[in-house]
């Protein structure tokens, strides 16, 4: 097996209301099955998804919750107002957004945007990618497969990475359950999270500051599938004993 993972040059800033599959169309070649991976907050400007600090009034959970951090009460109000569950408020801020997503401050970025504003994520993740794939899709005649990144800490060790946040066309979990191992062993719970893996790769090329490139192709992988969804690799409530364990440490 052989791929290639690449930039695509020369995207603008991107502002509201621009086609970002229309961008990528204009500044790279598309072949079929190529994996194109796109930084979230893009997206979010795309469709902007931009708020101020000054047009939020925080309430009284949030003035709790931010004097525990020293943080501006009404950036909390803001990620309070994007989660479904606040799973640890304290010495992190961590919590599940209402698209079910995990992280610290709903995800809510301060980086590569204008003074002033704050980006959210999309609101809905899966539709922005299946929107931008079947636009290029439209205008390449290819077949192709979409994930929406973005970076996330890890629980036990340091350092962020890239993550799938949302994807088209692509299942973000390869299932390898009864499949044999090199000596003939049936694999019994092995699922792999190709969507993370990619979404991590293409990372590497996108970088995190001022010269960042946004958008990665990735070439030569055959993992293009019709019905998908980022919501295959959140666990059940009943199965997640990582978000048990944390609310029982909520009420200690």
């Amino acid at each position: 097996m052989k791929i290639q993972v690449f930039t695509v040059e020369n995207i603008p800033l991107i502002k509201e209301g621009d086609d970002i599959a229309s961008i990528i169309c204009e500044n790279t070649t598309i072949e079929d099955n190529d994996i194109v991976v796109i930084a979230s907050t893009i997206v979010a400007k795309a469709e902007g998804r931009m708020f101020r600090l000054e047009d939020i009034i925080p309430g009284e959970k949030a003035l709790t919750i931010a004097n525990k951090h020293n943080l501006d009460a009404r950036f909390v109000q803001a990620v309070l107002d994007r989660s479904k569950e606040v799973l640890v408020d304290y010495p992190i801020f961590l919590v599940e957004t209402q698209n079910g997503h995990v992280c610290i401050k709903a995800g809510i970025d301060d980086s590569n945007v204008n003074t002033g504003y704050l980006a959210d994520l999309p609101s809905n993740p899966d539709e922005s990618a299946g929107k931008i794939g079947t636009k290029v899709e439209k205008i390449t005649g290819k077949r192709v497969s979409v994930i929406l990144t973005d970076t996330n800490g890890r629980a036990f060790k340091i350092g962020q990475t890239g993550i799938a946040i949302g994807v088209y066309k692509i299942h973000p979990i390869k299932n390898w359950k009864g499949q044999k191992d090199l000596f003939g062993n049936i694999l019994e719970i092995t699922e792999e999270a190709i969507a993370d893996e990619i979404a991590g790769a293409a990372n590497l090329l996108m970088g995190e500051g001022d010269g960042g490139y946004p958008v990665v192709i990735v070439r030569g992988l055959q993992f293009r599938s019709e019905e998908s969804s980022v919501q295959e690799m959140y666990r059940s409530e009943r199965e997640d004993i990582v978000k048990k364990g944390l609310r029982c440490l909520s009420k200690v």
